[in-house]
């Protein structure tokens, strides 16, 4: 009997040690490699997590010393001095295998990292033997910390979590360096039956046993004197850590996808990521999108469309698109987005980000930029004269336009074969000051201007402000009223150029990027190009304001407070925008209309029952609606002073003034009674010197105003006729491209 037992063993030990000899360790299955890209609000909660397997690697070292204990206690407190097997474990499956009992798990950590990380999941004699053999061979190889690191890293802990940062997540919405001794006593009693305790928080029976699995953890911690008696019994004192509800990713629907969109292309821009790397994940990535105020953009744009929008009872309504984008002027920080009905939808394009759509009369504050940085030559030969706001231009219809030479410009499709620029309207404007032809969007003035400022001028001061050269369109008259197509997101950037005193921040929608526990290079300090003088800027700030006091902006002023825009309509109402700012908040947004069968812009007559579709009137009405929402709680902030400027040039021709006109800085206008109660005042901020004491409130125009108007291609907002002039049909603008 001696002999026939000493034979069994020898057998095993042979088998065993032939076993040993002939494993090798394979590579890491490629699922346990698998992580998400995780998104996060500019407050720190998470927006979205991007990748089919919720898990995001971290190193040991972010995971408390004592929450890496709450494991060892739980499940292997000789984790340090074992072999990476539990002998009698490990005797006993052998002998479980050997006589066709039931398999045996393994109990180590070691050999629950094997199994995750190398085998399957399945129970076999062939499986279990070789995640033996593997657990006792893996330490040569292996630290006993890069082991746990990798145990934390690839157990699966319920609520779609992968590893212990996606479950810290998950269960407390913090990040794994950031969990108490009793919140990983509870995530560490979740790996024993996940399925169940996820549901701690709703599930009586389920917080019954996760209460009891916690209470076993720290008794195990005290037990083996990682905490002492006095601090289990603070930690049991306490309370159980009740985990937070559990709300299931929302994936990218909504305006999610465009935002992680947005982000993404940031990253990609800004480090040597691609998509491919991107794409395997574990990356953390920080933007500077605010939830509320995404949210509160969405709103308004689903406010406008249900007032507004009934494609089922009326055609032209179909296909009706919004995009918009809202900036911190101070930073460049993208705050807000509505890229469109949104992924889950089947709206791919992201409509903030898009270009092709025409920006129209939105254009013209660059012309009066460049124009007050560079002069005008108004006479063949002679150097540029100085323009301000208060400079006269001919702002009649149909006017031949003349370029620094002097010489009118053609047009081969007019009988006359010279360009007839159009306005809107027919109106007898006769010379009007800038600030007039801003107010009411007069397109001559400006085109004639643009002329006369010269393209080379107005190009240069739209890539300072922030518009980007592939959006610009080339030297045609219509360039000076809005044939270029920025995006809503560049366009915004550029008002914001105007808002912060001339200086220009790059748009930016990401703070941090952390991968592995390490901060990626390239998202530092967000700093500010000077584009143009504060007195530019601040001029045209005064000239927009009064678009909105008294011109075609009027719409705006149910924000009640100080507010200063511009409204745009492009050739056949084809796209309507209204960008606006206060001290504190730039946000443009755009509307046309286009067929996602069929690409190209399509007229809007008839949307919304309008006749004519106008920047003032729907796309105003989201920026209120939104800017109203994002401001609330937030003080009044007042514009700088319009600065002192020296004496204006008119065009040649202008009437000579009478001697008691006096150049003002914005017309007078009378006070109407507010349509919201602001907040109260306080001294604006971002503006630095150019900071004023706060006025009780800001005064507003009562002249009714929608925008609107033709153009060489494109123009924006239409002029408020005067009463005894009616509103014919548009022209097509001739000449233009």
């Amino acid at each position: 009997m001696s002999g026939t037992f000493l034979l069994f063993v020898s057998g095993l030990l042979g088998l065993f040690g032939y076993a040993y000899a002939t494993t090798t360790i394979p590579g890491a299955n490629p699922s346990t490699q698998a992580q998400s890209n995780t998104y996060y609000w500019s407050d720190g909660s998470v927006m979205a997590t991007q990748g089919a397997t919720n898990r995001q690697n971290v190193d040991l070292a972010q995971v408390p010393k004592l929450v890496q204990w709450d494991f060892l206690a739980a499940e292997n407190a000789t984790f340090y001095s074992d072999p990476g097997v539990d002998t009698q474990g490990m005797l006993r499956a052998v002998y479980h295998m050997a006589t066709g009992g039931e398999v045996q798990s393994g109990s180590t950590i070691t050999q629950q990292f094997v199994k995750n990380t190398y085998l399957s999941q399945d129970q076999s004699v062939t499986r279990k033997l070789r995640e033996i053999m593997i657990s006792l061979k893996i330490g040569g190889q292996m630290s006993k910390q890069q082991i746990l690191q990798g145990y934390l890293n690839t157990c699966y802990y319920g609520r779609d979590a992968y590893g212990i940062e996606a479950a810290a997540r998950a269960y407390y919405h913090v990040h794994a360096f950031q969990l108490t001794v009793s919140q990983g006593a509870f995530i560490a009693a979740a790996v024993n039956e996940p399925s169940l305790l996820m549901h701690a928080d709703t599930d009586p029976q389920a917080k019954a046993q996760a209460e009891a699995r916690w209470k076993y953890v720290l008794d195990r911690m005290a037990k083996i004197h990682e905490i002492t008696d006095a601090q289990e019994q603070r930690y049991l004192a306490s309370g159980f850590p009740t985990p937070k509800p559990y709300t299931p990713s929302a994936g990218m629907s909504g305006q999610t996808g465009y935002l992680v969109q947005t982000a993404e292309k940031y990253v990609e821009a800004h480090t040597s990521l691609t998509d491919q790397q991107l794409g395997r994940g574990g990356y953390q990535i920080y933007t500077t999108f605010d939830k509320k105020k995404v949210n509160a953009l969405s709103t308004s744009v689903a406010a406008m469309e249900r007032k507004h929008l009934d494609p089922r009872q009326r055609s032209a309504d179909k296909d009706v698109q919004v995009g918009a984008a809202s900036i911190d002027p101070s930073t460049g920080a993208i705050v807000a987005l509505y890229g469109g009905a949104g992924w889950n939808k089947g709206h791919w394009t992201d409509n903030a980000d898009a270009t092709g759509v025409p920006v129209g009369s939105t254009f013209k504050p660059v012309d009066l930029a460049a124009a007050l940085d560079h002069g005008a030559v108004l006479s063949p030969g002679q150097p540029p004269a100085p323009i301000t706001p208060d400079s006269k231009f001919d702002g009649d219809d149909g006017i031949t336009i003349k370029n620094q030479q002097g010489q009118e410009l053609p047009d081969s499709n007019d009988p006359t074969g010279l360009l007839h620029q159009r306005n809107d309207v027919s109106t007898k404007w006769g010379y009007i000051t800038l600030r007039k032809a801003m107010e009411q969007s007069v397109n001559t003035p400006y085109v004639q201007l643009g002329e006369y400022v010269g393209y080379d001028n107005v190009e240069a001061e739209a890539l300072k402000a922030g518009l980007p050269r592939t959006s610009l369109q080339y030297d045609t008259p219509g360039f000076y009223i809005g044939t270029s197509t920025p995006s809503a997101i560049r366009m915004a950037d550029a008002y914001a150029t105007f808002d912060d005193g001339g200086v220009q921040h790059e748009p930016y929608s990401v703070t941090k990027v952390v991968a592995d526990g390490r901060q990626l290079p390239g998202f530092g300090e967000h700093k500010g190009t000077t584009a143009m003088s504060a007195s530019t800027a601040d001029t045209v700030t005064d000239v927009l304001r009064d678009v909105v006091k008294n011109g075609t902006g009027t719409n705006a002023q149910a924000l009640g407070r100080p507010a200063a825009g511009k409204t745009g309509t492009t050739d056949d109402y084809k796209s309507a925008w209204f960008i606006g700012y206060t001290p504190q908040l730039t946000t443009a947004v755009s509307m046309f209309k286009e067929n996602p069968k069929n690409a190209g812009l399509q007229s809007m007559q008839g949307v919304g029952g309008y006749a004519k579709v106008f920047g003032a009137d729907m796309p105003t009405e989201v920026w209120t609606g939104y800017m109203t929402a994002a401001l609330q709680g937030q003080p009044v902030q007042q514009f700088p002073p319009a600065p002192q400027l020296g004496q204006s040039t008119d065009e040649y021709g202008a009437p000579s003034p009478t001697p008691s006109a006096t150049a003002s800085q914005s017309t007078p206008t009378v006070t109407p009674t507010p349509t919201a109660s602001p907040t109260p005042t306080a001294p604006c901020r971002g503006h630095g010197k150019h900071c004023v004491s706060p006025s009780p409130t800001d005064t507003a125009g009562t002249t009714a105003g929608t925008g609107g108007g033709l153009l060489g291609g494109t123009t924006g907002g239409n002029p408020s006729p005067s009463p005894a002039t009616s509103s014919p049909t548009p022209t097509r603008t001739r000449g233009g491209p």
